[in-house]
């Protein structure tokens, strides 16, 4: 098998089978499959693509028994796939099928572990676009990107990477996070963006929101370490804070009262403590979750 194709399927009973269809168009010739990974769609997703199952043999189907998340569909789909190289599509035609080919060749001509895709306009809603940039600006730092890489839904990994990525065991797949531990052998290419051929944007606010705190919180310890810098620096501060008003009384400058200042400084240093907490509840949190025994999807 030279190509595997995973798509998540998620509430598009319109949209599957024709996008099915051009993948066979235009990947004639070539040997690859398609992998379906219903994530529990409200639709009649699942009954659609069992029938592109059987009407077409390249295809593969596989239901998730609830919605557990685009990350969690793409990682089910990558530990199906049997292809030399694996591109992930949406099913919302924003990508045009055809474009697969130029990750194809970009891939050959430089030997890359992933291609991603970037485009020069977006055609997401303006609430995407912008969880999408805080997220990107976010993994710039925490998993050691390129800043200019746009780390896109569309993209093509090489087998060696999938076979890495899939021994994942958590509840919380981040694929970008997973591909950058294991490599950086990482290159893009410059593809069309369509507006969605039907509906709506499944990205709410709440899904980015849960997305930003997932690459937060699970894939860096810089969160931490930065919390751990800021809390040791105005320790310091404080102590200088503390000598300094030590000398000025001493030598007559101030007076033993100041209530307000320690009320102050009491409500503070509680937030700080609190927030610190929060942090590392959010660590531990993970921990617990990623050691449970939870599966990150289970199939029908």
């Amino acid at each position: 098998m030279y190509l595997s194709v995973v798509i998540p399927v998620y509430n598009s009973e319109t949209t599957i089978a024709p996008l099915v269809s051009r993948l066979h168009d235009c990947l004639t010739g070539m040997a690859f499959e398609v992998v379906l990974v219903n994530d529990g769609s409200a639709d009649r997703s699942e009954s659609v693509c069992r029938e592109l199952a059987i009407v077409y043999d390249t295809v593969e189907f596989i239901s998730l028994r609830r919605n557990f998340g685009e990350f969690n569909a793409v990682l089910c789909g990558l530990n199906h796939a049997q292809g030399q190289f694996t591109v992930i599509i949406d099913d919302d035609f924003q990508n045009p099928p055809e474009t697969i080919l130029t990750l194809l060749k970009t891939a050959e001509a430089g030997q890359y572990d992933v291609v991603y895709s970037r485009y020069t306009e977006k055609k997401h809603t303006w609430v995407r676009n912008l969880g999408s940039r805080l997220v990107n600006t976010l993994t710039t730092y925490s998993l050691g990107k390129p800043s200019d890489l746009y780390l896109s839904s569309f993209k093509l990994i090489r087998r060696e990477i999938v076979d890495e990525i899939i021994r994942y065991r958590g509840p919380y797949p981040y694929i970008d996070g997973l591909i950058f531990r294991v490599t950086r052998n990482v290159g893009s290419v410059l593809v069309q963006h369509h507006a969605r051929a039907e509906g709506q944007s499944n990205y709410t606010p709440r899904k980015l929101i849960s997305l930003f705190l997932n690459v937060f919180i699970g894939y860096s310890l810089w969160p931490i370490r930065g919390f751990t810098v800021l809390g040791a620096g105005l320790f310091g501060l404080g102590l200088l804070a503390g000598f300094i008003w030590l000398a000025g009384w001493l030598a007559g400058a101030f007076s033993a009262s100041g209530w307000g200042a320690v009320l102050w400084a009491f409500g503070t240093g509680l937030g700080l403590l609190l927030l610190f907490l929060g942090v590392l509840g959010e660590y531990l949190g993970k921990l617990f979750m990623a050691h449970s025994g939870l599966s990150p999807y289970v199939e029908k």
